[in-house]
């Protein structure tokens, strides 16, 4: 029974957040002001050199691949959120503990990644908080394996 309760809040919770998280991560480049971050005009970069080939990066590459990887994280965070406002559609499935260790894995991932926003006292809970949504989705994940 407070298992049962637990599951229910715990992924509303974890979903409606993630969700939210989600939706307002599109919005980053605009709030963060990217375009300012990474202006167009400056020195040259250092160019990427792959074995058989050599890229000149540009200024507009970099801030391309800021918004690229933003946005797809957005949808990553989405598409969680929405897996984990329909959990109880899906938990007892074949898939579900690995479905919920890949979740875990992803979090961690993001609050271990926490520290390159720095090391003030709010990157540090928003760490802890991220890591705390991955133990729940492991402790579930657990609770599911086969």
């Amino acid at each position: 029974m407070v298992l049962e309760i637990v599951r229910m809040v715990g992924f509303g919770v974890c979903g409606t957040f993630t969700v939210a998280l989600g939706l307002v991560h599109f919005t980053m480049p605009r709030l963060f002001d990217f375009d300012g971050a990474i202006p167009i005009e400056g020195e040259p970069l250092r160019p990427l050199r792959l074995p058989l080939v050599t890229y000149q990066t540009k200024r507009s590459d970099v801030r391309g691949i800021a918004q690229i990887m933003n946005h797809a994280v957005s949808y990553v965070l989405v598409t969680i959120g929405v897996l984990d406002l329909l959990a109880g559609r899906w938990l007892a499935a074949w898939f579900a503990p690995y479905l919920l260790v890949w979740i875990a894995g992803w979090w961690f991932l993001r609050a271990a990644t926490q520290r390159h926003m720095g090391s003030r006292v709010g990157d540090r809970l928003v760490a802890v908080g991220f890591a705390a949504i991955g133990m729940f989705h492991l402790g579930f994940g657990a609770l599911a394996w086969p």
